[in-house]
């Protein structure tokens, strides 16, 4: 058992006024430590997305009926409120868990040698994600669930899983300036893939704001719009997304493109035909809350594949300086 260094009152008062520099003169994680950390704050990340659309589809969402507590006398949820206020508080409750997941990912990052101010700055812009979306989802509940700031809520946690993947994807690279692995037609083609994802992410959450999972049993308002006419517009762009897809899985074939950008495009194509499967699905049965609940888990994995079809486009090598010799020059290792 290693023998834990006593503290001096100067290591105290260091601890004090910067404890994330305290922790990293004294710990130097592996890199696949920074790496999983990293992904634990992107799946928690899915998962409080999911979870919230189970306090909607489940009619929980005035399940506690103030914020910040669940109610007026109350910080947690009380017997009287019964299922529907455990599902709310529940999914309050998954909100530390999420900080805490971010909270490690940037100790992780401020502590990796040499120190990655970048990832950093990734970790930091998650926690104020998440503490913005934790007031909106706040004033979610104080307005009953206006349907725009539901739509405003999920939004906010799809940036949130974008700047999540984007770290992940980072801790397995270097900090050498971007090398593009494929010509320019290709990645002006992925940014039209890009453009139409968000165009469907954006008009799914209408159709959420229009349809009839409104989060609660009592009457909310919904959106004063047709939503099947708006899940219609859903369905084209869905199949504009699979169409690009297919066009630069196959033009990737075609040029012999390196194999990280040719296989994360083959993975989104098998993500948007299950996704795409689970979308006719429930319209044909009636939009039951089981699969309701899957597509939104489908919606997250969606965009995160489309955002790692992005980054494979190019690759960023570590620059690894070699000590010895005092003309030695920073070479580039492969990431």
């Amino acid at each position: 058992m290693e023998r834990v260094p006593n503290l001096t009152r100067a290591d105290a008062s260091a601890a004090v006024r910067n404890p994330l520099a305290f922790i990293a003169a004294r710990w130097t994680p592996h890199p696949r430590t920074v790496q999983r950390a990293a992904l634990a704050a992107l799946v928690m990340a899915v998962v409080i997305v999911v979870t919230g659309g189970a306090v909607r589809l489940t009619g929980s969402g005035l399940g506690c009926p103030t914020w910040p507590k669940c109610t007026e006398d109350s910080l947690t949820t009380t017997s009287e409120m019964g299922l529907h206020g455990v599902i709310e508080f529940g999914n309050r409750m998954l909100t530390y868990v999420l900080c805490a997941a971010v909270g490690w990912a940037i100790v992780a990052a401020r502590s990796q040698k040499p120190w990655r101010r970048s990832l950093t700055r990734l970790g930091w812009a998650q926690f104020w994600v998440v503490m913005g979306n934790a007031v909106l989802g706040g004033v979610v509940v104080l307005v009953g669930l206006n349907p725009y700031t539901v739509a405003a809520h999920f939004l906010l946690s799809s940036a949130l899983i974008a700047v999540a993947t984007v770290m992940w994807q980072r801790t397995r690279e270097g900090d050498a300036a971007p090398r593009p692995l494929v010509g320019r037609p290709i990645q002006q083609l992925v940014g039209f893939l890009v453009l139409a994802s968000v165009l469907l992410i954006l008009v799914g959450t209408v159709v959420t704001g229009a349809g009839p999972h409104a989060g609660d049993s009592q009457e909310v308002a919904r959106i004063p719009i047709d939503w099947q006419t708006v899940a219609k517009l859903h369905a084209v762009l869905a199949w504009i997304v699979v169409t690009l897809t297919f066009a630069l899985w196959f033009i990737l074939k075609a040029v012999d493109a390196p194999k990280a950008p040719s296989a994360r495009t083959r993975e989104l194509f098998l993500v948007l035909l299950a996704q795409g499967t689970l979308g006719y699905t429930q319209t044909f049965l009636h939009l039951p809350e089981v699969l309701v609940g899957l597509h939104m888990l489908g919606s997250c994995v969606m965009w995160i594949w489309v955002l790692r079809v992005l980054l494979s486009l190019r690759e960023r090598p570590e620059v690894v300086t070699d000590l010895p010799g005092p003309a030695a020059e920073p070479a580039l290792t492969k990431a």
